[in-house]
């Protein structure tokens, strides 16, 4: 960019006898302003550059070029420059400097081609370092645990995400082996297999069971690989680890609850037998019971007889509930006094030397409860509180109202709904639960007690009658503190509440003149029924099922008073048989009986199990008391959505 034009030209002339050596020719500025608008505008691979010396305002355009439009290969041309203007010039951003007066054809391709080819080499390595910075970048971010050794296995780096899940700073680690995470909790053989793998196939994969600094055990899902030189020689391992914990955790916790389920769907499945069967035992029982002397030694062996048959119903309750099976009789109630009504029986199961303390809360909440259940989560507690003070202590049972918010369960970190609770504690003063215990207490069969002292059934009936009523339960403990059991139980809208007053006469008038059809597909248990209420004074007529109950009641002349269905029956459930009497007699009215759990009851269409439906296992003598109640009842009972099978208890809303 001189002022005279004779050195362009000459330039252009030895570019155009070059041209197929060169990959492009040269564009003219004859001044600065001129070269400065072609360098912002055009896309050139190559800048000659004439320099005269002491051109400030030359050397500065070329540096703002240079920051602005990164590195182009650049030849300087100058004559006579000293040393410093060229250094000046080089450090602009100048490939090369040439002197005007040694311009030739072959001087200038070689050095253009020089340029071209270092302006190639320094775009590979700003290429190559940009990718090692990226490589660096995503690395070091990484949010899976990378480590390098050399070949010999001794660790050479880690990145942060090392750091932060073992607990060892890089310092720490670097020139050690990976053997410092191991935990011990796997096989030796284990490790040898994953390294021969690596050896051999260049890369090994596993799940691996580490141990972190401060003591603690993750699992980790660790892939190994070997790099190797350019001669195929192992010269470092790279190994890429992802924290498993959580999922194993996860997956953990669904496996126990799909346990859980099946042991539920074990336990609702063979509730009817039992039920059935404890049922024949307690009716053959009682009828033996009538048959004997008064004090007499069979008398006191039936009476254990019948006391283990309860010992054994409740313990079918107990699995039913554990599976949230079990029937229900919701009532929307206070739970105060329900409470308060229990712990005064409470007081006789744990014993005179633990003290304990009712504390109602104010203003609670009204929720949907089931009496008899609240009763089995206080005993269930109530004894596991006595068993862990064998000296003796304080249990403490308290009730409170709570309203949940977010920022409660997050907190908390439980998965719980927002809203109003009513809140049932209670705490004991005994020796506690380790911590490795405590996130158990509420599987089946789960035990710390000696062999033979507890079911294992105690708390899981706690955690299935709670997750049946929508509720949630929270454990707390500590060794030789005491445990804090708390359940949290939805409050529903206020509503109107009528205290239902019990029938006294119930219990008393258990004989009658009536006819009673039984259908019942037990042989045995028809058998004593049959016995039991012919010994009361009815006139009994016998079905072994749906089909045959609607032949004898076809066959027979007179007036059918009441109907005594089992409800899951082969042929025909109770159901139907009760749509098809209804036809056929409308004035029978019919009591269920079924030792099935309450939901399969309702899926067989038994819409007034509130007033007509008795649970097995029950004695006759419970069975004499509902026939009376339903064949005196003095109106047609109303069939109801039934949320609940049972009978009523405490308080209750009629809508």
């Amino acid at each position: 960019m001189g002022s005279q034009e004779e050195d362009f030209f000459l330039i252009q002339e030895i570019l155009d006898r070059n041209r197929s050596a060169l990959p492009a020719v040269l564009d003219h500025a004859s001044s600065l302003e001129e070269a400065k608008t072609m360098l912002q505008r055009g896309a050139y691979g190559l800048v000659l550059f004439e320099h005269e010396t002491g051109d400030a305002a030359a050397t500065k355009l070329l540096s703002e070029f240079l920051h602005t439009r990164g590195a182009v290969p650049f030849i300087l041309l100058t004559e006579h420059a000293d040393e410093k203007a060229v250094a000046e010039i080089v450090q602009a951003g100048a490939y090369d400097c040439m002197e005007r007066s040694q311009l030739t054809g072959a001087n200038l391709v070689r050095t253009i081609r020089c340029a071209l080819s270092l302006h190639s080499m320094q775009q590979r390595r700003q290429m190559a370092e940009q990718s090692l910075r990226k490589l660096s970048c995503a690395v070091e971010q990484s949010a899976d645990a990378i480590f390098i050794t050399n070949s010999e296995g001794l660790i050479e780096y880690v990145n942060p995400a090392f750091e932060i899940l073992t607990g060892y700073s890089r310092e720490e680690v670097t020139g050690r082996t990976s053997s410092i995470l191991k935990s011990g909790e796997q096989a030796p053989v284990l490790y040898r297999e994953v390294w021969e793998s690596i050896r051999s196939a260049n890369v090994g994969r596993s799940i691996v069971v580490n141990r972190k600094k401060n003591g603690e055990v993750y699992y980790v899902d660790e892939s190994i690989s070997a790099i190797r030189d350019t001669e195929g020689r192992i010269a470092n391992f790279v190994s890429n680890g992802r924290d498993y914990t959580e999922r194993l955790r996860l997956e953990a916790q669904l496996l126990q609850s799909q346990k859980m389920d099946a042991i539920g769907r074990l336990a609702g499945g063979i509730a009817h037998d039992f039920n059935n069967l404890l049922t024949i035992i307690t009716s053959y029982s009682e009828l033996a019971l009538d048959s004997v002397v008064s004090e007499s030694p069979a008398q006191a062996r039936i009476q254990e007889v019948l006391s283990a048959a309860r010992r054994a119903a409740d313990l079918t309750r107990q699995l039913l509930a554990f599976s949230r099976k079990q029937p229900q009789a919701l009532r929307v109630a206070e739970l105060n006094p329900v409470v308060g009504g229990i712990v005064k029986t409470l007081r006789r199961l744990i014993g005179e030397d633990i003290e304990l303390v009712f504390i109602p809360g104010q203003a609670l909440g009204r929720i949907r409860l089931d009496p008899v259940q609240i009763e089995q989560i206080l005993m269930n507690l109530a004894a596991n509180a006595r068993d862990a003070m064998p000296q003796g202590g304080q249990c403490t049972i308290e009730t409170s109202n709570v309203q949940l918010d977010e920022r409660y369960a997050d907190r908390k970190r439980a998965v719980i709904p927002t809203g109003r609770y009513a809140v049932l504690s209670l705490t004991d003063t005994g020796a506690g639960i380790p911590a490795d215990h405590l996130s158990h207490v509420f599987e089946p069969f789960y035990t710390t007690k000696p062999s033979g002292k507890g079911t294992g059934l105690g708390l899981a009936t706690v955690y299935g009658i709670v997750k049946q009523n929508h509720g949630f339960v929270w454990a707390y403990s500590e060794p030789g503190m005491g445990t804090v059991i708390r359940i949290y139980l939805p409050c529903v809208q206020d509503q109107s509440v009528a205290i239902e007053i019990p029938d006294a006469g119930a219990g008393i008038a258990l004989r009658g003149t009536e006819t009673v059809l039984l259908v019942e597909d037990e042989e045995p248990l028809r058998r004593a029924t049959v016995e039991f209420l012919r010994l009361r004074g009815y006139t009994v007529l016998e079905a072994r099922d749906g089909v045959d109950a609607l032949s004898v009641s076809r066959n027979h002349g007179s007036t059918i008073h009441l109907a005594v269905t089992d409800v899951v029956m082969p042929h025909m459930s109770g159901g139907e048989l009760a749509r098809e009497l209804e036809a056929l007699r409308p004035q029978t009215r019919v009591l269920f009986v079924s030792g099935y759990a309450g939901q399969t009851v309702l899926d067989h269409k038994v819409i007034d199990v509130e007033n007509n439906f008795l649970q097995k296992p029950f004695t006759l003598k419970q069975l004499a008391s509902k026939v009376r109640t339903v064949l005196d009842h003095s109106c047609n009972p109303v069939p109801v959505a039934a949320e609940v099978i049972a009978h009523p208890y405490g308080a209750t809303v009629r809508p």
